[in-house]
């Protein structure tokens, strides 16, 4: 297992003009795109993760991570674009997402103007961007393997806080499987430092440092149904 660290610089400008993390970049697409599996930050905790068309990177995942494979695995996408070619989406269903969706990610994909009637009637329960990032399940348009979903024919997707995670995820060109770095059971791991001598057997391909991140997953919300929104994990 190959391990790089990044520091990533707050300034936005430095960051676009940082050769070291375009190369450290450029090497985790790559990764990906082999059909490696990676270890990355995520906008809330470390993520264990591989390109979410790869059915082997996916049976690699749920081996790793001795997970049952009738539990479904979270994707990422880097815009509201991606979702819909994954997931059937409603208006009611978009304009719930657009009233989540952090503008920060959207990047020089901004939503259009969500409508007065949505804002002064926003789907209930209104979860609106602010508080902890947000995933929401959806259903499959079938596209993706049916490894990934655990059976079932919906999908849980996020668009990540993290103009990182969003500009990996543009580069690969496909959503990537997001699950909690630990081995199923156990608690999630906050530090890598030694992630070598914490997967004892099956191990990643890639592991990508930034240090300490220490955080709460997502919230969850079942959006399969937009006349019963559930919150599955608050």
């Amino acid at each position: 297992m190959k391990i790089i660290k990044i520091k990533q610089d707050k300034n936005k400008k430095t960051n676009k003009k940082n050769k070291v993390l375009d190369e450290n970049i450029g090497l985790i697409v790559n990764y990906f795109k082999r059909g490696k599996v990676v270890i990355y930050p995520t906008d809330t905790i470390y993520g264990l993760g591989c390109m979410a068309t790869n059915k082997s990177a996916i049976n690699k995942i749920y081996k790793i991570k001795k997970r049952s494979k009738g539990k479904p695995l979270l994707i990422l996408v880097s815009s509201l674009a991606m979702v819909k070619r994954y997931c059937y989406v409603s208006k009611r269903q978009e304009e719930y997402l657009r009233n989540i969706l952090r503008p920060g990610n959207l990047m020089k994909n901004p939503p259009t103007p969500i409508s007065a009637e949505a804002l002064k009637n926003p789907p209930s329960p209104p979860i609106l961007a602010g508080g902890r990032p947000v995933s929401v399940i959806l259903k499959s348009r079938g596209v993706l393997p049916k490894e990934l979903a655990g059976g079932k024919d919906s999908v849980a997707v996020r668009l990540p806080n993290s103009e990182l995670l969003v500009r990996i995820i543009r580069e690969v060109n496909v959503p990537i499987v997001s699950t909690s770095l630990n081995i199923s059971g156990r608690k999630n791991l906050t530090n890598i430092s030694k992630i070598g001598q914490y997967f004892k057997q099956n191990k990643p391909d890639l592991a990508v440092d930034i240090g300490e991140l220490s955080s709460k997953s997502s919230k969850l919300v079942d959006l399969t149904d937009i006349n019963n929104i559930k919150i599955l994990r608050n």
